[in-house]
Parts: structure tokens; sequence; C-alpha cells
């Protein structure tokens, strides 16, 4: 059965349960929507299952901005209080208040 709804949200900041990094949702996919190579380079015994939300995070560690794309089960809201400092930030939303980032966009 697939989960069908999302417990995350766009503008929300979130961190990785295992990796140092943090981000901010940008798109969700109900399941899982990338490649089959990209599933693959995951060791067989921490490979998430397909069905369910995965995550676009505009993500950040101490050491560079990345885009990355992560299962539900491996996120978890952060904490800090503190704003992602992602360059493209901008292109997507506006003020960071109460730990998370407005749209610039209103959606349907």
């Amino acid at each position: 059965m697939i989960k069908s709804e999302a417990k995350y949200h766009l503008g929300q900041v979130l961190r990785h349960r295992k990796h140092p990094f943090r981000g901010v949702v940008f798109d969700v996919d109900p399941e899982f929507n990338n490649t089959e190579e990209w599933y693959a380079s995951i060791p067989e015994d921490s490979r998430p299952s397909r069905e369910q939300p995965f995550y676009h995070l505009l993500a950040e560690n101490d050491r560079s901005y990345y885009v990355a794309y992560v299962s539900e089960q491996n996120l978890l809201p952060d904490e800090t209080g503190e704003p992602v400092e992602h360059p493209d930030l901008t292109d997507l939303f506006g003020e960071f208040e109460g730990g998370r980032y407005s749209l610039h966009f209103r959606l349907n």
C-alpha cells in the first residue's frame, strides 16, 4: 500500500536522520520517482522503501550546497530554528519565519 500523504511541507526545514545535512523542501514525490541507478547506489541494507514520499531538498552541510532526494523515513524536522543558507533559496522562497520559508508563489 502506498502512503499518499506527505508528512512534511514545502518550505519546511528538515534534517537527515543519519547524515549531517539539513535542507528546505521544494518538491515532494508521493513515491520514489528517481532513476534505478540512483536507487541501486544505496547500500541494500539501508535502501528505503519506494512506497513512501520522497522529498527534494535545497540542502547544505558544513562543506557545500546541493540538491538532495530523501525518503520520508530518513527525515526529521530541524529544531535549530536557524535558516538554511543555500544560494538558490531566494529563487523559490521568501522570508524565513517560524522555522519555515514562505513560498514566492501560490499553489492551486
